[in-house]
């Protein structure tokens, strides 16, 4: 037995009105919601969506600018390390130059100290140091 079999008469009056009366409530609810008025919902606007666009684009601005900032002092710093090799490398080469005239000077000093006279009197030293030969010679007996 399935429910076709079970299924009332159609021409049951008592089926008939219960479902007229069904027909209609739902036919007056349907017309009671139609003319209720309706009032438009504003949308929402989360406050914490604006905040957190805020937000965002403060962090992103302050990340550009420290950004640019740090690659402007490292490149300051690139520009001073440079700086103070070259003055480091001149003055190395000041310090070579000022090493070679200083031993230059020392050899000029060395060899006006080691004369047993004076540059302006050596013609008279040899005159001297021939003299004193030939008599060296003659004391001798060697000539």
């Amino acid at each position: 037995m399935n429910w076709h079999d079970r299924l009332p008469d159609e021409d049951d009056p008592e089926l008939k009105r219960a479902l007229s009366n069904f027909k209609a409530s739902v036919d007056a609810w349907s017309e009671n919601a139609m003319l209720r008025p309706r009032t438009a919902m504003k949308p929402v606007r989360h406050a914490w969506r604006l905040a957190a666009g805020w937000a965002l684009g403060c962090a992103v601005v302050a990340t550009t600018v420290s950004g640019a900032l740090y690659e402007r002092q490292h490149r300051q710093e690139l520009a001073r390390l440079a700086a103070a090799r070259t003055s480091a490398e001149k003055a190395a080469q000041q310090r070579a130059m000022s090493i070679e005239t200083d031993q230059d000077l020392l050899a000029n000093v060395d060899s006006d100290i080691s004369r047993a006279v004076p540059a302006a009197m050596e013609p008279l030293a040899q005159m001297m140091d021939t003299d004193q030969a030939e008599n060296d010679a003659t004391k001798h007996g060697t000539k």
